[in-house]
């Protein structure tokens, strides 16, 4: 299953990770140098959650950002009590 929002469509992106070294010129140095480039990856903060969609509860994946803004309506707590037993 994809990594992807189920309101906001916030998904797995590919962007750049740059190692530097050096002191900056402003503070004394050289400059920084750019040693290396290497792809990475950003990923949503998704969670698993029960949902009320389309008055039915399921469980949809949900991004943290989705849960605080209010998109997710929770379904109701239940009130469950066993029944008692009878007696013989």
């Amino acid at each position: 299953m994809s990594r992807v929002c189920h309101f906001t469509g916030k998904r797995t992106i590919a962007g750049r990770s740059i190692a530097r070294r050096g002191k900056a010129k402003h503070l004394g140095g050289v400059g920084r140098n750019i040693t290396g480039i290497t792809k990475r990856k950003f990923k949503p903060n998704i969670q698993k959650v029960r949902a009320v969609i389309d008055g039915t509860v399921c469980r949809i994946r949900v991004s943290a950002k989705a849960i605080r803004m209010g998109l997710v309506v929770k379904p109701p707590k239940r009130n469950y009590k066993p029944a008692e037993k009878a007696t013989a």
